[in-house]
């Protein structure tokens, strides 16, 4: 079969001119004209863009792949930094993250408090320079601050700035109480510093917790004992209970306020019989539940940590019957043997029943009295059941 060389139409071999063109057919048609390869063409070119998109797809999903493993890794390595503390070098960690990977909502969060976190240490670190010039107030108020920009995150490592938090405020309110204390405090400021004592965690925060305590139950109990030897029992019973307040276990603050109830109550029923009383009990002296209801078996004067002078002692029934309201009436005397001062205090517990031992105790807060003054016991008071 021949073809035209011009538009590839079929000729004969006897042809001088091409019936659908109009040209000439030349006369070595033979040797130049050959099958047309249009056909070919046409499925080369499918086959060929197939390819092409296999490769593109192939080169795009293992792209992505290797982006997300990067991404990956980068997250992991925020993540160890984060929990060593180096927030700064985390925060660049989660920033490579996003690059290779935008929709990582993880590595966003997670660079989110690596800010929050830096700006954290910048506020501790502020707290601390306010708390060395013995601004308190400005350091705690930075501490908040940093404390407060933590409460919407959660995690491991939130965990561990909070601790921080938490240490670096309990260590300046342990310098603000020490500093407070070291000024001598009243005693209504002891009440207040007492409560912020109890709020820091800590050994030392305990201890001086328990001096303040101590103070506190002193002073009460002395006011307390001498406004009820006036027989001032509501003024007294009020003292006591507000100090049981700030210290509701003391022992002897209750025994107290059980002693300043019972006092009470017989002041009020026997108030017309007292006469009558004491006239009885003049005559009963020579009884020993009346002449020898208790026995001293120590008494001493000291001086506590504030240099107070500090009286104290012990007694011990030998009554047949249980006694109560058991007062001691004592004088305090210098080297010479001249007296400084006289007290009554009251022996805790309330009652004793035979052959059990009471104490006392009272804190002077403005005697002279020196380690080397005396106590003479002037008289002992008791009831009977």
């Amino acid at each position: 079969m021949l073809y035209c060389p011009y538009c590839g139409s079929k000729t004969n071999d006897d042809e001088l001119f091409c019936i659908q063109c109009g040209k000439k057919l030349p006369e070595d048609r033979y040797d130049r004209v050959a099958e047309p390869t249009i056909s070919k063409r046409i499925w080369y070119l499918p086959v060929a863009s197939f390819i092409i998109t296999i490769v593109a797809v192939g080169f795009g999903y293992f792209y992505l792949q290797h982006q997300s493993h990067q991404a990956k890794e980068a997250f992991k390595a925020g993540e160890e930094k984060a929990l060593d503390g180096a927030y700064d070098e985390a925060l660049v960690h989660f920033k490579t993250a996003l690059r290779e990977k935008e929709n990582f909502p993880a590595a966003l969060e997670n660079k989110s408090f690596m800010e929050v976190a830096l700006q954290s240490k910048l506020d501790l670190k502020q707290a601390a320079d306010y708390a060395s010039e013995e601004n308190y107030q400005k350091s705690l108020e930075k501490i908040d601050e940093a404390e407060n920009n933590l409460k919407v995150y959660d995690g491991e490592a939130v965990d561990v700035i909070i601790d921080e938090v938490v240490e670096k405020r309990s260590e300046i309110q342990l310098n603000q109480l020490q500093e407070a204390m070291e000024k001598d405090p009243s005693i209504e400021k002891l009440k207040t510093l007492l409560w912020q004592a109890k709020a820091i965690n800590s050994e030392e925060a305990e201890n001086i917790s328990a001096s303040i305590e101590e103070q506190i139950i002193s002073y009460i109990f002395s006011t307390a004992n001498e406004q009820l030897s006036q027989k001032q029992f509501t003024d007294a019973r009020d003292v006591v209970e507000e100090g049981l307040n700030y210290v509701p276990d003391s022992d002897k603050l209750q025994s107290l306020q059980t002693t300043i109830e019972k006092e009470k109550t017989a002041f009020e029923t026997e108030q017309q019989n007292r006469i009558e009383q004491a006239v009885t009990a003049a005559e009963k002296e020579q009884d020993q539940n009346k002449n020898d209801a208790v026995e001293m078996t120590e008494v001493s004067i000291s001086k506590d940590e504030q240099g107070n002078a500090v009286v104290s002692g012990k007694l011990k029934s030998i009554a047949t019957v249980p006694v109560y309201s058991i007062s001691v009436d004592y004088k305090i005397l210098d080297p010479d043997g001249d007296e400084l001062l006289t007290n009554e205090v009251y022996v805790y517990p309330d009652t004793l029943y035979p052959g059990e031992e009471g104490k006392f105790e009272f804190t002077h807060f403005d005697t002279k009295a020196k380690d080397t003054s005396n106590v003479e016991i002037e008289k002992v008071k008791w009831f009977l059941d």
